[in-house]
């Protein structure tokens, strides 16, 4: 053999190696950033369900004021667990405030919803990086209601 090919007899070695940590790195970063999408979509999911609960008990709020009972209410609300809003409680506030210069009542109904099942009500001071909650509040007055 020649002294030049006995020199760079490794060196097919040393690139293989080099390639095979590469590919490596990049498997890595790619299973990194898919896992971080897919948390981020659940959550984005997640919010959007919570937010839909908040409605939902704000619209109840307004309809037992409105239709049901004629009185403000206050409630902490499970949702259906056959529905896709299954693990969310709202919990619902009601206030009145009556206007003697209109004549009115004005009423302010505030749900907040949050995702944790456990919890007893909403907000709950929850450390979880799966935590989500929304807050729906609507206001609106009642003519002739004293």
């Amino acid at each position: 053999m020649t002294p030049h090919i006995q020199r760079m007899r490794g060196a097919t070695l040393v690139t293989a190696i080099f390639l095979l940590v590469m590919l490596s790195v990049l498997g890595v970063a790619m299973v990194t950033l898919a896992t971080g999408q897919q948390a981020s979509s659940a959550l984005d999911v997640q919010g959007a369900r919570t937010y839909l609960a908040a409605r939902a008990g704000a619209e109840w709020g307004v309809f037992q004021v409105t239709r049901a009972v004629g009185a403000c209410s206050s409630a902490t609300l499970a949702m259906p667990s056959d529905t896709s809003l299954k693990g969310i409680s709202v919990t619902v506030l009601c206030s009145a405030v009556n206007d003697a210069a209109t004549a009115s009542t004005r009423y302010s109904v505030k749900a907040t919803a949050c995702n944790l099942a456990s919890a007893t009500s909403c907000p709950d001071a929850s450390t979880s990086p799966d935590y989500v909650q929304r807050v729906v509040q609507i206001q609106f007055s009642m003519p002739g209601v004293p």
